[in-house]
């Protein structure tokens, strides 16, 4: 994960309606119309904030026809694992920067690499 994709992750969780809107998904996938009633939200700001936690790769949308031909979108949740320390920063920043620059980070926090 490069500092650019952490940083993505952790604008989209650094909401509270975001998190409302992943702690509905965590029941499973739910129609949008559904899931702005149950978070008492307009659709409009529903898809402002999903769109920020489809690109954060926490969410992902499918668009379905219903029996009657209407065009249904569903969200569910991706599977992942969130953990942040200073590994995990080290980590994203060596994904931007030469190996030499993480390893004297490494050493300056007492690690041997």
């Amino acid at each position: 994960m490069s500092s650019e994709e952490l940083l993505s992750v952790l604008a989209a969780v650094g909401h509270a309606q975001r998190l409302r809107i992943l702690a509905e998904l965590a029941g499973g996938r739910m129609y949008v119309s559904e899931l702005a009633r149950r978070l008492g939200m307009s659709r409009p700001l529903l898809y402002m904030h999903i769109d920020r936690l489809e690109k954060a790769g926490l969410v992902t949308g499918s668009l379905e026809l219903s029996d009657d031909g209407k065009a249904l979108k569903y969200f569910e949740l991706t599977a992942f694992d969130l953990r942040l320390n200073i590994d995990t920063i080290l980590g994203a920043v060596g994904a931007d920067e030469p190996i030499s620059d993480v390893r004297g980070a490494d050493e300056a926090r007492g690690k041997k690499t």
